[in-house]
């Protein structure tokens, strides 16, 4: 027979109203109450009925995660930590893809919360950047948590330092000894992509080394655009010894197009991305790259999301630190 709540209520000698809220996670439950109750769930294996439990309390106990980026590996990581959180409060995770620079990108949010109902929103960079979305939510009093906002005052969500983090590999490519290093640009909307321009820009000012115009090369994060970013530096009549790439998954599109001109890598050219996707330990050489800890920034963000409709907290905005990846994909120039 299924599991009641009233069954878990009996057998932890509290009201049914304390275990909903136990399970629910809201604030004012004593912590002694709190485990005894998580251990009766344990024990008796109930599983909440989530058509019931939303009509009962008027919620929906869903949370939608809302994605416009061509990098599937980051998003995969997001999005696996967000379900981890959600999977940690019983509530349930809705996916939707969308363009953000579509003329009614904001009408298609509006839709979706009137249709689904949910809770909250989990936004991903560029989305997390639309000033007319995110003065929509404000108007409707929708609740959301960002990840790696341009603005982060008065919102809550998760970010690292991104500009520091991309000035510390371009100066590890100085240290080897390169002074023609490139940049190929990630997409021009998000925030990280002028963060870690800026970083790039800085490393080479710290070092005394002139920004060539003709070493930075526009792309938009995706495979395709690090081929083309690479050809276009591999036409030059000085091409560079290093390319530190927007992303994975364009440094993975410039070892395809360094391959293609018959190039060495490392020996004839050293590359470097940033995130430490599984593409970056899955192509060879294996990239140096940046460590992001995507997972991690999708759980703590929709932890963040999940506090403040619990009434747990006010919510705030977290920062996580970043690592350098060294691998085979660089090497002192020759």
């Amino acid at each position: 027979m299924r599991v009641r709540l009233e069954d878990v209520a009996r057998a932890a000698g509290v009201s049914p109203k304390t275990v909903s809220r136990v399970l629910n996670d809201e604030a004012n439950v004593r912590e002694s109450t709190r485990e005894r109750v998580r251990a009766v769930v344990a024990e008796l294996n109930y599983r909440p009925h989530l058509s019931a439990r939303s009509l009962a309390s008027n919620h929906s106990y869903m949370v939608a995660t809302l994605y416009d980026n061509p990098s599937s590996s980051y998003l995969t990581e997001v999005q696996d930590g967000v379900l981890e959180a959600c999977d940690q409060r019983h509530y349930s995770m809705l996916v939707r893809p969308l363009d953000a620079e579509a003329p009614d990108f904001v009408e298609r949010v509006d839709t979706l919360i009137s249709a689904h109902r949910p809770d909250g929103l989990v936004l991903t960079p560029p989305v997390s950047d639309h000033p007319e979305l995110l003065q929509r939510l404000h108007e409707r009093g929708v609740i959301y948590a960002s990840v790696s906002p341009k603005q982060r005052a008065d919102t809550i969500g998760v970010y690292m330092d991104e500009q520091e983090a991309a000035r510390e590999i371009v100066r590890h490519l100085i240290q080897l000894g390169h002074r023609r290093i490139a940049h190929a640009i990630g997409h021009t909307v998000h925030g990280a992509g002028a963060w870690r321009l800026a970083g790039y820009r800085q490393a080479l000012a710290d070092a005394g080394i002139a920004i060539e115009p003709a070493l930075v090369v526009q792309g938009d994060f995706s495979f395709d655009s690090g081929v083309q970013a690479a050809r276009q530096l591999f036409a030059l009549d000085r091409p560079p010894t290093a390319i530190f790439a927007g992303n994975d998954d364009m440094a993975s599109g410039v070892l395809w197009a360094a391959n293609e001109h018959g190039l060495s890598i490392p020996h004839d050219l050293s590359v470097c991305g940033f995130d430490d996707v599984p593409i970056s330990r899955q192509v060879w050489p294996t990239l140096t790259t940046v460590h992001q800890p995507a997972r991690d920034m999708g759980r703590i963000a929709c932890q963040q999301l999940l506090d403040v409709l619990r009434g747990r907290s006010g919510g705030h905005m977290v920062q996580v630190p970043y690592a350098l990846k060294l691998r085979a994909s660089t090497a002192p120039p020759r």
